[in-house]
């Protein structure tokens, strides 16, 4: 039951990060969803890449809709802030929260039900408007709380595990998101958090939009053969753009690696990060390349995943309204209510 709370008991020697947590602090309830789920290894990542960020819990707003995909945040971040709203209209709340606290980091759980139906025009808004927050979609091409039916990101051709095919086009988020402006564009994969912890790591750190599409197998009603979102089927169809990692802010480790390459670099940790440069021909800084390669791979019948898009310069919603850097929830009553001559000098200025 999601109200039976992890046992408190841990091992003394666990390791902490900088802020003093443990992973086990990053942790929330006990899963329900069915043993195999990819969805839990989407939280499995997602407590790691909060864990290496030192991110103090408290600090994260999470937000999600309904569906499978949107129980989940009640299996991490325990500590965090949390709001699930009605189907579809996560973006929206948590654009209202953004707006009255802009301290916060949000981070938005949904599903391919939640976001590519019912809230297809919240998504679009969300996007577009740039509103800072890392929305993560748990793909699995069916509606698992309704038993099985074809969600709007199914691929057309693919069959459903009684059998029956799916005969409609599929709405591509990944490909929405960059042609409505996100600055952070990204694809992963359940099976592979060693690619998913760093994207979500970016996200998270990104100053803008930033969406991730993670296909997440469904192994109740979706990972048969003829499935398009199975364990089998993504594995043999994966073409990785880039190998990433996620380095925070520190002085700046410089390195001259040519394509092909692979080179050994010691991090500020002391560990080694080892780089391949690959695809010496992509650019995830170029939008419209983006959409070109993942178009012409999905062709190929290949699922692409990794940093498709991003735009280092990326500002957000509260950038674009002009705020105050204080959250508005923080202002008092001589800030909201500046008095009658202040009124008259902002209607003269506007005449």
């Amino acid at each position: 039951m999601t109200y039976l709370a992890k046992p408190r008991l841990r091992h003394p020697t666990l390791a902490t990060n900088k802020v003093g947590y443990t992973r086990r602090d990053y942790e929330g309830k006990i899963s329900t969803l069915c043993a195999g789920c990819g969805h839990d290894s989407i939280s499995a990542s997602i407590i790691e890449a909060c864990w290496e960020l030192d991110i103090e819990p408290h600090r994260v707003a999470k937000l999600s809709g309904i569906g499978c995909s949107s129980k989940t945040p009640d299996y991490f971040l325990g500590a965090s802030h949390g709001f699930n709203t009605v189907h579809g209209r996560m973006p929206s709340v948590l654009t209202g929260a953004n707006l009255a606290n802009r301290d916060l980091l949000y981070l938005g759980v949904s599903g391919d039900g939640d976001s590519a139906s019912i809230g297809l025009g919240q998504f679009a808004h969300a996007m577009r408007r740039g509103v800072r927050m890392a929305y993560i979609v748990e793909n699995n091409g069916v509606y698992g709380l309704t038993k099985g039916q074809f969600s709007a990101t199914a691929d057309q051709g693919s069959k459903s595990k009684k059998g029956v095919v799916n005969t409609d086009s599929p709405v591509d988020l990944v490909a929405m998101a960059l042609q409505l402006g996100a600055s952070y564009v990204g694809r992963g994969f359940s099976g592979n958090k060693a690619q998913l912890v760093p994207l979500i790591k970016g996200a998270i750190s990104h100053g803008g939009s930033a969406f991730i599409d993670v296909i997440s197998p469904c192994v109740a009603f979706n990972n048969h053969p003829g499935s398009t979102k199975s364990y089998d089927y993504i594995r043999e169809h994966n073409e990785a753009v880039s190998r990433i990692d996620f380095i925070s802010g520190r002085e700046e480790i410089a390195v001259d690696i040519e394509p092909g390459e692979v080179m050994d670099v010691r991090q500020h940790d002391g560990t080694l990060l080892r780089l391949r440069s690959l695809h010496p021909d992509y650019d995830p800084g170029d939008r419209f390349a983006a959409m070109a390669y993942m178009q012409r791979h999905q062709e190929m019948g290949e699922v692409v995943t990794g940093l498709l898009y991003v735009d280092p310069l990326a500002t957000d919603l509260h950038t674009a309204l002009n705020t105050c850097d204080r959250p508005l929830n923080a202002l008092g009553p001589e800030q909201l209510c500046p008095g009658a001559q202040a009124l008259e000098r902002l209607n003269a200025s506007l005449r």
